[in-house]
């Protein structure tokens, strides 16, 4: 059975899109309410702009590394996706107003590249891998919107 390639999810945050983005889009608080990023840092001189690389650093029980991620997606109080692995795997944040908040969906997608990618590095283990990587976004990212709904609503 092939893994899911791609999530979304969405929770209804009691916030305007601009803030909302404000916070999402400053990967150096991804820490506070990511399960599997611990932090993130931008480039030196770099922010949440279109072509902006960031690293960020993931632990889980089996392993720590670190990942390289470019912003493809920068529109404040709209949208923030990123790529890691120049190409690997997209994720981003889009915001919609809804009911005087914001409606804030997280996304996930493995994209081909990446696929390819990790049937060169892990070979017979690739499909156990990228079945790996699906269960910890459909796990994560509801997890992931409850936090960063905490947090934007406590400020």
């Amino acid at each position: 059975m092939v893994p899911p390639l791609e999530f979304t999810d969405s929770v209804h945050v009691s916030a305007s899109p601009e803030d909302v983005y404000t916070v999402v889009s400053d990967v150096t608080r991804t820490g506070e309410w990511s399960p599997v990023c611990k932090e993130c840092w931008w480039d030196e001189g770099s922010g949440p702009k279109v072509g902006a690389w960031f690293t960020g650093r993931n632990v889980t029980p089996e392993r720590e590394w670190q990942t390289r991620s470019q912003v493809v997606v920068a529109e404040p109080g709209r949208e923030f996706a990123w790529e890691v692995n120049d190409g690997w795997v997209r994720w981003g944040y889009a915001m919609a107003p809804e009911d005087g908040g914001t409606r804030l969906t997280q996304s996930w997608v493995f994209l081909p590249r990446g696929l390819a990618g990790f049937r060169e590095r892990y070979g017979v283990d690739a499909d156990a891998q990228i079945a790996a990587r699906s269960d910890a976004a459909l796990s994560g990212i509801p997890v992931t919107l409850a936090a960063i709904k905490a947090v934007i609503e406590r400020a």
